[in-house]
């Protein structure tokens, strides 16, 4: 397969200024050291404050790569989470099957991490919940925003029903 030829956007958000300038760089350095990559161009734009957010900055980074195959451009895609990716050649591409199931079971992999992960914060997150409602119950009494809205809900059909 000849060699595909990609840009892609990473965006990087944080504070201090200085701190997101370097961490881009260091970013872009390892990108290039990943193996089946080459790094042909980029261009790293400055840090500007987020509007309304006080000292928080952005700044993102335009990169041009040659990957020598859809395991490397799949790679970097989850590695870097890039906000933007364009493949500019070849125009199109041909994929033999072994390699589209390699491409398939790691996608599934990495699905698969990530469904563990949530369910593992969800069972952290109902831990804490059931030990504040056991230490801290006053934060419990007042009703939630949830239960507000359906006693709501159910007092406007009271009254339509009145009507």
């Amino acid at each position: 397969m000849k060699p595909l030829e990609v840009n892609i956007i990473i965006e990087i958000l944080g504070r201090p200024k200085e701190h997101i300038k370097t961490a881009i760089e260091q970013l872009i350095e390892r990108l290039g050291k990943e193996p089946g990559v080459k790094l042909t161009e980029k261009t790293v734009h400055e840090p500007k404050e987020v509007e309304n957010q006080k000292d928080l900055f952005t700044t993102f980074a335009e990169i041009s790569l040659e990957l020598g195959s859809l395991t490397s451009f799949f790679g970097i895609l989850f590695a870097y989470m890039p906000a933007h990716v364009e493949i500019i050649s070849p125009e199109k591409i041909e994929i033999k099957n072994t390699e589209l199931n390699e491409l398939g079971n790691k996608l599934i992999a990495r699905l698969h991490d990530y469904d563990a992960i949530t369910k593992k914060v969800i069972v952290e997150r109902n831990i804490a919940v059931n030990e504040l409602k056991k230490y801290a119950p006053d934060l419990f009494k007042k009703p939630s925003l949830e239960q507000q809205l359906n006693e709501q809900s159910k007092e406007e059909k009271q009254k339509s029903k009145k009507s």
